[in-house]
């Protein structure tokens, strides 16, 4: 099995804040197992102050767990297609609003601007979604990433199907796994799963 020690994986951070508590975790796993950790955030995460926090602290969290400092421009992405290539980039979470512009080529942020220069390299790009419509207008754009080449999703589910029957968030506990295997180039099984909330049980 692929080891990641020694990896340099890109993380992106876009705006789903309720959701970086749990992603946190995660990037503290992958430093643990000695992977090169280079965040990188959409102007949204900088910019905005959420009941889940304010954007300066995550910046100083994520910088803090890494020990990088965060790629905050598309100016720096940018060198992570030719000069400095990444093993894998990550973007968890990834909102709906990213997800139609990743899938229609626009690049508007550091984050997409990061994820296309991996493309670019024919490196994989590990997607963990957390989207209010991944089943109502973001579907076309949700199952075009899925058909792309080098793309490959944290497996994730409907989060609350009675309240939000069209959202759909990652597991982002598989992670790891999902990026591992993105490595070796194959898609983490299975990737369609149940995620509830406990209220919605």
């Amino acid at each position: 099995m692929t080891s990641l020690k020694g990896k340099r994986i890109g993380f992106g951070v876009t705006g789903s804040h309720c959701t970086y508590d749990a992603v946190l975790p995660e990037i503290i796993k992958l430093v643990d197992e000695g992977a090169d950790v280079v965040p990188v955030v959409s102007y949204t995460v900088q910019s905005t102050n959420t009941r889940f926090g304010e954007g300066a602290e995550w910046i100083e969290k994520i910088e803090s767990v890494t020990g990088n400092k965060v790629i905050d421009s598309i100016v720096k992405a940018e060198p992570l297609g030719p000069r400095i290539p990444l093993d894998c980039m990550v973007i968890a979470p990834l909102t709906g609003n990213s997800m139609s512009k990743f899938a229609n080529a626009l690049t508007d942020s550091p984050v997409l601007m990061a994820a296309k220069a991996t493309l670019r390299n024919q490196k994989p790009v590990v997607l963990g979604i957390s989207t209010n419509d991944a089943l109502g207008l973001n579907g076309v754009n949700l199952m075009r990433l899925m058909a792309t080449k080098n793309i490959y999703f944290i497996p994730f589910g409907q989060d609350a199907p009675t309240s939000k029957p069209n959202s759909m968030v990652a597991r982002m506990e598989m992670l790891r796994d999902t990026v591992i295997s993105a490595i070796d180039g194959k898609q983490f099984q299975p990737v369609i799963v149940e995620k509830f909330r406990d209220d919605e049980k």
